[in-house]
């Protein structure tokens, strides 16, 4: 399937056909199974509700345009996201 630069993330498209929802559910799985963390552990890391990752996981949800992004930086950079997850939580909250 090819899609125009217009077209919705079929990960997050509300409107997808359920074999395109397979995709949200597959990218999930797949970060975290690349990660090598259970899923309690890439929640506590990444910072994602548990609830929310087991909904995704399981295909009883589709991440927003910004947990498909977020999930592709953890793919793309795993260190670099902690890294930056870490120091935010030495440094406190942005003022």
């Amino acid at each position: 399937m090819i899609m125009s630069a217009h077209s919705m993330d079929p990960a997050i498209d509300e409107a997808a056909a359920p074999a395109q929802a397979y995709s949200a559910r597959a990218l999930v799985r797949a970060v975290r199974w690349r990660s090598g963390l259970s899923a309690q552990q890439f929640a506590r890391v990444y910072h994602i509700d548990p609830d929310r990752l087991d909904a995704l996981e399981h295909g009883d949800a589709r991440p927003d345009a910004a947990l498909t992004a977020y999930l592709r930086v953890i793919d793309h950079a795993p260190d670099v996201v902690r890294e930056a997850l870490e120091r935010r939580a030495l440094t406190g909250p942005a003022s």
